[in-house]
């Protein structure tokens, strides 16, 4: 395979996705009316530099996701799966220190799946030839603190968002014949 970084089409919205939802993946689950109500993260690729931005609102029933990345190469158009894995850190060169998905009832992956998804199961996004990136997701999965029962972005150890060399089949496990990771944020609470 080779590297791939990721554009996102400004039409991808996902909305309302539904699953039972347990507390958050290290703590009581509770959220605090005086927590964080958005986060962001810096995409970076495997060579280290900063290819777009990724924006995370609280809002009462889930997170929106405001993903953007500009002058991607031509060799990354198509569909790739994106997922949110439960440690914040993109520190290793595949990015693998970033954990697994976020998974906290143990579902199986894929949004297609009738025993899934995991927590951490988002929709494909597609790559333009142009290497422009805008995109919209909405999840109920997770929260940025622990807001209505779901697992918390912003727990302990922090958490990432992940871009894959192939597109997510939402059936198959662990993730979907999704690849090898390329792109990777960690989310932290914005200043």
């Amino acid at each position: 395979m080779t590297f791939f970084r990721l554009a996102l089409p400004a039409s991808l919205a996902l909305a309302g996705l539904s699953a039972a939802c347990a507390a958050d993946h290290h703590g009581d689950g509770h959220g605090d009316n005086h927590a964080v109500s958005e986060a962001t993260a810096s995409l970076i690729d495997r060579n280290r530099e900063v290819v777009g931005s990724a924006r995370f609102q609280q809002g009462p029933t889930g997170v929106l996701i405001t993903i953007e990345m500009d002058g991607l190469p031509d060799s990354a158009t198509g569909w790739h799966g994106s997922h949110l894995h439960a440690i914040g850190d993109c520190s290793n060169e595949d990015f693998t220190s970033s954990g697994g998905h976020i998974n906290v009832d143990g579902q199986a992956h894929g949004l297609l799946n009738p025993d899934g998804p995991d927590n951490a199961d988002m929709p494909n996004v597609y790559v333009h030839s142009d290497g422009a990136a805008r995109a919209q997701i909405f999840t109920n999965l997770v929260s940025l603190n622990g807001e209505y029962g779901a697992p918390a972005l912003l727990d302990g150890d922090g958490s990432a968002i992940v871009f894959h060399d192939n597109a997510d089949d939402h059936m198959s496990q662990p993730i979907g014949g999704a690849g090898a990771r390329h792109v990777c944020g960690v989310i932290e609470a914005a200043e």
